[in-house]
């Protein structure tokens, strides 16, 4: 009995959400459009449109078919390639800047939006195909940098490599877009097989105010023994920034501390979006150190005994896209203790010399005593037999011989003695 209640009240609470739904359901369905009235259908005349360099042209128009009457009508576009976005608008086009060299494929479906519930026609789908040319032929390793210059314009510089596939006879040709402004490069740098492999624009339509802008370059070549396919790259404007060297910098002392200044680099946004590094190298020690800072002064606690360079780089950081570090600036010493002086490394080498000669001198006379030592001279042998009848000179130079020898006896010493007295 306990059970069969157990299983009625089970039943009974399932019946209670049963209705709930079904009641929740009844409220909500006259909100919703019916599928048998109401048919979501595609755009029509979808095109894609290449409409400057690396920026395509989405259009479409409403199918005419569709019911409007209290409805919401907006569209779903998704970019398959070269890079994956998917966004909704209500406009029946779309402008969207992408390389174009590898092709571009978009689709884009209707949405029909009623009291916060939506329904979605088919998606209609178009693409472009990659731009012509042999492959490996194209330029590699583009690479390109912005510099800001006195009179607040910008400069752009572009280096690259030939294709691995691409004729020695290839001449590449360098186009940039800022923009709605498109400009063809006229000053190029040569390799050594004097192809086209650098380009610099003194002056561009670049905007130096601009946050995070993007720039396009299109690169495309000739050859009289194959096609060469273009190649198309964007930067960000600020990515790419070579930023200046920081100004006026200023270092000195104020008893145990150094303390340096500089103002911020040419540039049109504001001291607070830059960082700087602070190279500080002790002569003395050779002990380096670099220190992140975000303001236009710093104060440290040195070694006074010590002399020491400073250097100081920029970089933005906080208003837009960090760019490349400047270069550092011009090198500046502080401290007491000066490099070695001239005079004193003269001295030093002449001690350093002096000391090396007499040493190497003492080694030497060393050297030869034990030698000697090692090594006596051999004696002239005395001459047993005499000459009945000798000569003056043989005389006096056996005589000679005879003395000069270490070993001589002493009866050969009164023997020559004799002799000296009979020559002379």
């Amino acid at each position: 009995m306990v059970v069969l209640i157990y299983h009625l009240t089970i039943m009974a609470s399932v019946m209670r959400v049963f209705l709930i739904l079904l009641w929740t359901t009844n409220l909500v369905q006259p909100n919703i459009p019916q599928a048998a009235g109401v048919q979501v259908f595609p755009p029509v005349n979808f095109t894609l449109t290449v409409s400057a360099l690396a920026q395509v042209l989405l259009h479409w128009k409403p199918n005419p078919n569709q019911e409007q009457k209290n409805y919401t009508i907006r569209y779903d576009v998704k970019i398959l390639s070269p890079v994956p976005e998917e966004y909704d608008t209500k406009k029946t086009h779309s402008v969207r800047t992408a390389v174009l060299h590898n092709g571009f494929s978009a689709h884009v479906r209707t949405l029909l939006l009623h009291n916060n519930f939506q329904m979605r026609s088919d998606w209609v789908k178009e693409k472009l195909l990659p731009l012509p040319g042999a492959p490996e032929t194209s330029v590699t390793n583009l690479s390109c940098v912005t510099r800001i210059t006195i009179s607040s314009t910008v400069s752009l510089h572009c280096t690259w490599l030939p294709g691995q596939g691409a004729p020695e006879d290839t001449e590449y040709f360098l186009f940039y877009r800022y923009e709605t402004y498109t400009e063809e490069c006229q000053d190029y740098i040569k390799d050594k097989w004097n192809g086209n492999t650098e380009c610099r624009f003194s002056v561009t339509h670049i905007d130096p105010e601009e946050v995070d802008n993007l720039i396009v370059i299109h690169i495309n070549g000739s050859s009289k023994y194959a096609a060469i396919k273009p190649f198309q790259q964007l930067f960000n404007q600020n990515a790419i920034d070579k930023v200046n060297v920081p100004r006026n910098v200023t270092v000195f002392l104020e008893q145990n501390d150094l303390l340096a200044t500089w103002e911020k680099p040419i540039s049109p946004f504001p001291k607070e979006c830059f960082e700087y590094e602070f190279y500080l190298f002790n002569l003395k020690s050779g002990n380096k150190q670099i220190f992140k800072i975000s303001s236009n002064d710093f104060r440290l606690r040195i070694d006074v005994t010590s002399r020491y360079s400073i250097q100081i780089r920029a970089n933005h950081h906080i208003c837009c896209t960090r760019g490349f570090w400047s270069d550092w600036s011009e090198i500046i010493y502080v401290g007491q203790n000066k490099l070695e002086n001239p005079v004193a490394w003269i001295l030093t080498v002449l001690c350093v010399s002096t000391c090396c000669t007499f040493l190497l001198v003492a080694i030497i006379s060393k050297i030869n005593q034990v030698w000697s030592k090692l090594f006596p001279p051999i004696p002239t042998p005395s001459n047993k037999f005499r000459d009945p009848f000798p000569n003056d000179y043989e005389r006096a130079r056996t005589c000679t011989s005879e003395t000069e020898t270490e070993f001589g006896s002493f009866t050969e010493d009164l023997y020559c003695s004799a002799l000296d007295d009979s020559v002379f």
